[in-house]
Formats: C-alpha cells, sequence, structure tokens
C-alpha cells in the first residue's frame, strides 16, 4: 500500500470532519493534518476510552532501529511473530480512520482495467504513473486496522506513534498493488480493540473489496 491516506473534510462527510473537530477542541488546532496524512504526520486515531472510540493525534510509522525514516505499515501475516509489533498489537490496537487511500499505476495496466470501469477516461499509452484514490465502495468512510506504541524521541522525549496493518491484496486491488490496509466496517471498530479472538480473526481473513477512481 502507498504511504499516504486522506482525512478529507467535505461537509458531506460528517464523520471525519467531527473526528478532526474533536482533536482540535482537546489538542488545539492544528494538532492534526486535515487533508492528506504522510508518514511522520500526526493524524487522528480512534482508541477506546471509557468504553467510548475516542480519537486522539497520534504520528504514523514507528521509527526505524537504525534512526533512518520510520515504518508505517505492518504485514498482519507476520505482526504477532516480529518484536517490534507483537505487543502493541496485543495491548495498543487502534482505528485509523480515513476516506480512502492512494496508490500509483502506470497507465498502461490503469487503461486495462478501464474497460471495467468505463466511467473512468481512459489515459494515453506512455508509461507514466497515474494516482489513484481507493475507497469503499459503500461507504464514506474507510477505517483501517492499527496500533499504537510508545517510543523515546531524539530530544528524549515519549512519543506515541501508530502503523497500519496490511494484507495481501484481493481481486479490486491486486492489479495495481499486492497488498491493502486491513479494513474494518464500522460495527467492528470497538471490537477490533477490545477483543484479542476478533482481532486474529482480522488478521488472516481476506481483504475488502475496494472502488478507484483517478485522484484529481
Amino acid at each position: 500500500m502507498c504511504g499516504r491516506y486522506t482525512v478529507f473534510t467535505e461537509d458531506e462527510i460528517i464523520e471525519i470532519r467531527s473526528i478532526i473537530a474533536e482533536v482540535s477542541r482537546k489538542f488545539g488546532d492544528g494538532a492534526v493534518s486535515n487533508s492528506v496524512i504522510n508518514p511522520t504526520n500526526n493524524a487522528p486515531v480512534l482508541v477506546l476510552d471509557s468504553n467510548r472510540l475516542t480519537p486522539c493525534p497520534v504520528s504514523w510509522g514507528f521509527p526505524r532501529w537504525d534512526g533512518k525514516g520510520v515504518i508505517f505499515n505492518a504485514r498482519s501475516e507476520s505482526a504477532l511473530q516480529k518484536p517490534m509489533f507483537s505487543k502493541p498489537l496485543l495491548t495498543r490496537r487502534c482505528v485509523v480512520p480515513s476516506t480512502g487511500f492512494y496508490e500509483w499505476a502506470f497507465e498502461s495496466v490503469l487503461n486495462q482495467q478501464i474497460s471495467f470501469f468505463p466511467s473512468e477516461k481512459k489515459t494515453n499509452s506512455s508509461g507514466a504513473k497515474v494516482k489513484l484514490l481507493f475507497r469503499c465502495p459503500s461507504e464514506p468512510m474507510l477505517y483501517m486496522a492499527g496500533m499504537i506504541s510508545t517510543f523515546t524521541d531524539r530530544d528524549g522525549n515519549l512519543k506515541d506513534t501508530f502503523v497500519i496493518l496490511t494484507t495481501a491484496a484481493n481481486a479490486s486491488m491486486s492489479p495495481f498493488h499486492d497488498r491493502m490496509p486491513v479494513i474494518l466496517s464500522p460495527d467492528e471498530r470497538e471490537k477490533w480493540i477490545s477483543n484479542e479472538t476478533f482481532m486474529r480473526e482480522v488478521l488472516t481473513r481476506k481483504g475488502s473489496e475496494l472502488e478507484w477512481k483517478i485522484a484529481s
């Protein structure tokens, strides 16, 4: 999966607007990005607080052991066996709200797919890449499974960071990438955080169907 996702603030997407507004009230304006989220950006994530899903600002990406950049995704198939991921996956799961994520596709691949999506405009046949936005077909929101860990930054301060879990791409994603985020339905969000048995089931299930459009 590409290292960028979106938190739109369009009027019709009331839920993401309310999430960002709640974070701003508690932590101040600018506590989280309100458009495109890149690794190391502060983003709103949902945690359970007094049995209520509560948004808070967390930085995207666990710092690498060599100090060079961050790790922003974790493979669901092996996360429980990795020392960096196993403890936060067992004890500090979170939900990452978004309205979609970006991936890039070569125009030659895209043109083959457009025959199945006649509403999309055909691109030229050069080897250039096109940015695509992937979303849930029946929901304005796309919730991704994540986990949080605390690290010490270069100034000696403790800092919470999160990663997004990924799984093998299904048929809706595989023409463009071999990975996709682990996606939760709205009614699975609390269960993902609170129920370890359910978490283990989610890690092994097939990815959710997605739709895409050419991003502006």
